[in-house]
């Protein structure tokens, strides 16, 4: 017998059907204030329908957008939770960049210190060094995309 679609889940449930481990679901209740199971005794979690919805798209930008979970707290912050909510149902689309906005600017600093400390070891061969241009030229026009985002 199916439940109805508003009907409160388990942990069980909600962890098979977005496809996540329960101790996955806990770790995430401890990072998004915002997702707050009822409780009930012994302990037991009960997700709301809206609970649901959020980790729905909390997952979607975890594990299928690679952002960070400071990525998606930062997302979370700026476009609220409807908007995540809504995410996670296939609704409004993020900005596509090749690399999310919160790993853009690590990625890049990493990228120059690798390729300083290569360049100061004289251990570069050319086609290293073209390779090591080709990905600062890339990260780049990632920063100046998230540059216009802003």
């Amino acid at each position: 017998m199916e439940k109805a679609v508003d009907a409160f889940r388990t942990i069980s449930e909600v962890a098979e059907d977005l496809k996540v481990p329960k101790h996955v679901l806990r770790f995430w209740e401890g990072k998004f204030a915002h997702i707050k199971p009822m409780k009930r005794g012994g302990g037991r979690r009960y997700y709301r329908p809206e609970d649901v919805e959020l980790l729905r798209g909390i997952r979607q930008l975890l594990h299928e957008e690679g952002y960070t979970i400071k990525g998606v707290q930062k997302q979370i912050r700026d476009s609220g939770i409807e908007f995540i909510k809504a995410y996670g149902k296939g609704g409004p689309a993020l900005p596509k960049l090749s690399v999310p906005p919160e790993l853009a600017a690590t990625r890049l600093m990493k990228a120059k210190q690798r390729a300083r400390a290569a360049t100061a070891n004289d251990t570069i061969s050319p086609g290293r060094s073209q390779a090591l241009d080709q990905v600062l030229r890339e990260l780049e026009e990632c920063r100046k995309l998230i540059a216009q985002l802003r």
